[in-house]
């Protein structure tokens, strides 16, 4: 028999949850069902949330000929069949976990995107900022998948009632009950009210007892690569960096429960460099040393030393001065502002004229007046120390003696 879920599955935009920024009267993917005109898109979010359903409804309504494409497991060769049926028509490839698609695949698909002979539906619960190829991503329109609400699991919950198998009654405390099980997704809470539903009678109550014996423990997803996940990491990231040690600890122990000591272990290292950096700078080889630890005793003996470094890092100064002068850097240069490496630290010029290169360390204090930057660059500052800490203070001071002999005007 037929799953409630795939029984309740929309047939119409109208009928999912939670997405009317794109699938109301005015929403962008209505309007192109409306105006026949498709464009390349990725649809990003939760799992659970209706991207995979959105997509093959947008197939149906487009009339397009459909083909699918898994990233993980499909290969180029299938991509090659798919593509060559633009010799006859236009096409629409729905590509799940497109951000596990390969560079080869994507330099083969990229042509027939840019001439519109495909249309693309990209699925992916990773944020595709940081997580999808450049070159797919700017010829794809970007739509996120919003996380489902309390009220749309209700809705949806109280909606499959009439289409269950026989009459039951669903108590307030139950309703509420399946919702929190139901991890926010709606596929989740319809299994959890069939199952309620089989265990009562016609025209009996399911009760919120009923509930947490079929739900035992809350579900909790241990996909590291799930959108909920990264979130978690980046809410322990800016619990760290706000110096509140009890969020800290929170966020570590939800992500402790997950299991996943790698992906822990990978966004600690960037939160000592990124965060902390300057303001105590030894906090890198700790955390190293708290990670080889956390690696030697393996859970649930790990949580102890990783639990010593993450109040450690909460409690510590913070600093982002380094990686934030070298971003202006970056940012400088991708813009144009640049200019020739200057001729005194040239190597070609030096050979030449090897007196034009002074050597610091034949000066007292290892210190000269000769400047480094590309002359049009030489009013720029990137680096603005803060005091807040012993150690970045004293560099704050050894700076300033610099900027006096070599006769720098430092800004900020």
């Amino acid at each position: 028999m037929e799953p409630l879920a795939s029984r309740m599955r929309p047939k119409n935009f109208d009928e999912v949850y939670g997405q009317d920024h794109l699938l109301s009267k005015h929403g962008v993917l209505t309007k192109m069902i409306e105006k026949k005109k498709y464009l390349s898109f990725i649809l990003y979010g939760p799992p659970g949330t209706g991207k995979t359903t959105i997509a093959k409804l947008f197939s149906d309504k487009s009339m397009l000929d459909t083909y699918f494409f898994n990233a993980s497991t499909d290969n180029k060769a299938k991509l090659k069949d798919i593509l060559d049926m633009t010799a006859y028509h236009d096409v629409l490839i729905i590509v799940d976990e497109i951000h596990r698609m390969k560079t080869d695949i994507q330099d083969y698909l990229l042509p027939f995107l840019e001439s519109g002979k495909a249309i693309m539906i990209g699925l992916t619960t990773l944020n595709p900022y940081q997580s999808i190829n450049m070159a797919i991503r700017s010829r794809c329109h970007l739509y996120e998948i919003k996380a489902l609400s309390d009220k749309d699991i209700e809705a949806a919950i109280l909606n499959a009632i009439q289409y269950l198998d026989h009459d039951i009654h669903l108590t307030d405390d139950a309703l509420a009950a399946i919702i929190r099980a139901s991890n926010s997704e709606i596929r989740s809470a319809l299994n959890l009210l069939e199952s309620a539903s089989l265990v009562v009678d016609d025209g009996q109550k399911i009760t919120s007892n009923i509930i947490r014996k079929l739900a035992g423990k809350p579900q909790l997803s241990l996909d590291d690569h799930e959108n909920h996940y990264f979130e978690m990491l980046s809410a322990l990231q800016k619990s760290i960096r706000g110096s509140d040690v009890d969020a800290s600890i929170h966020y570590l122990a939800r992500l402790l429960t997950l299991g996943d000591l790698e992906i822990i272990f990978r966004r600690l290292i960037v939160i000592a460099y990124e965060d902390i950096g300057l303001a105590n700078p030894t906090m890198g080889q700790k955390v190293l040393a708290a990670i080889q630890a956390a690696k030697m005793t393996g859970l649930p003996e790990a949580r102890i030393p990783l639990s010593v470094i993450v109040v450690d890092m909460a409690l510590s100064p913070k600093s982002n001065t380094a990686y934030s002068a070298l971003d202006k850097a970056m940012e400088d240069f991708q813009n144009g502002l640049a200019g020739p490496i200057p001729k005194h630290i040239d190597n070609k010029y030096i050979k030449q004229h090897p007196d034009s290169y002074k050597y610091p360390h034949n000066d007292p204090g290892s210190l000269n007046s000769q400047t480094h930057l590309p002359d049009n660059l030489l009013d720029k500052t990137y680096y603005v120390p803060k005091d807040e800490s012993a150690y970045e203070k004293a560099l704050k001071d050894r700076l300033k003696l610099i900027d006096s002999i070599k006769g720098y005007k430092r800004k900020g």
